[in-house]
């Protein structure tokens, strides 16, 4: 059996081409597996799985729930909110205490950037980063990736637009690293406010035009306004921001060409897209949720034949 390069899961930068297409070929299988009447397979039956989130998660926290179920793990799920983090306990307490039980792989979404990499450093167990700040989201990137795909085929040489809040955005960063890895072209845009200095250095150039943009791509991650990360005011209003990088029916129709437009969720609708485009047949986010899945499982299946225990 083909293996995965990594044995923990913490960002697209880590991983190598190689392992993207495993990651995909292996997601292809258990879509088919989703798709039948039974869709449980006892891959991984001896093997159990903590959910720590630090964070809010809706998408990300039920994917991971139902991937790990399908593949017959014994799950455990954690919320900080609920826990003794409330009160002081350490990041790498809590996990020491909840490994004491006999956790293989942890997945983990942390406000802090570098909490999935301080964390496989340091204990005994697969981690697999569920987001970690602002930093990445390689879970996201890969079904992002894998959504596009489908629909155009090989990515090599396509165009690929992100659009909006790319400072506050690991979902951005994880999508730079596995398009750019896969062969296509990135363009970032949005307000010179939400654009980091530097980005250019990851290979990708920038606009400030969204129609131009558009015209230009073939697909379009339309991110998500994160107003619970700025701590200034990085644009005058949310209905200034969708005059100019909101995408609505009538700047869809003027492109005159059919684009891809995904969206990361959960949707400010009116902001960045209003509902006439998010429930278009050019959107194809309800697939990103389904195929979220499949990657998952995917990923939690690769990382757990390396744990040498799924073999037992």
């Amino acid at each position: 059996m083909e293996q995965l390069s990594v044995n923990h899961l913490l960002g697209i930068k880590d991983l190598n081409d190689a392992d993207i297409q495993l990651i995909f070929s292996t997601a292809d299988q258990f879509k088919e597996v989703l798709n039948r009447p039974i869709k449980k397979v006892p891959s991984l039956r001896d093997i159990t799985i903590a959910n720590l989130f630090f964070e809010n998660s809706t998408r990300t926290k039920l994917s991971f729930e139902l991937a790990e179920k399908r593949l017959s793990a014994d799950v455990i799920n954690f919320s900080a909110a609920q826990s003794s983090v409330k009160k002081g306990e350490t990041l790498l307490d809590t996990v020491n205490n909840i490994l004491a039980m006999k956790v293989d792989i942890i997945v983990m979404r942390h406000p802090n950037p570098g909490s999935a990499l301080f964390l496989s450093q340091n204990v005994n167990a697969c981690i697999v980063n569920a987001g970690d700040g602002t930093h990445e989201h390689p879970t996201q990137a890969l079904l992002d990736a894998y959504s596009i795909k489908e629909k155009l085929g090989d990515l090599r040489g396509r165009k690929i637009a992100i659009v909006g809040d790319i400072l506050h955005s690991r979902v951005a960063l994880s999508n730079i690293y596995a398009l750019k890895k896969l062969g296509a072209e990135v363009k970032l845009c949005g307000p010179k406010s939400l654009i980091p200095k530097h980005i250019e250095s990851l290979g990708v150039s920038l606009s400030t035009d969204l129609i131009k943009t558009l015209k230009w791509c073939d697909a379009v991650n339309m991110l998500r306004v994160q107003n619970e990360r700025m701590d200034l005011n990085y644009f005058p209003s949310n209905r200034e921001y969708a005059q100019l990088y909101g995408l609505n029916a009538k700047k869809l129709k003027s492109l005159k060409k059919d684009i891809i437009i995904l969206h990361p969720g959960p949707i400010n609708r009116g902001v960045e897209v209003t509902s006439d485009v998010a429930d278009s047949k050019n959107a194809i986010i309800l697939d990103q949720v389904e195929n979220g899945v499949a990657i998952r499982m995917a990923v939690i299946y690769l990382l757990a034949a390396k744990l040498n225990i799924s073999s037992k």
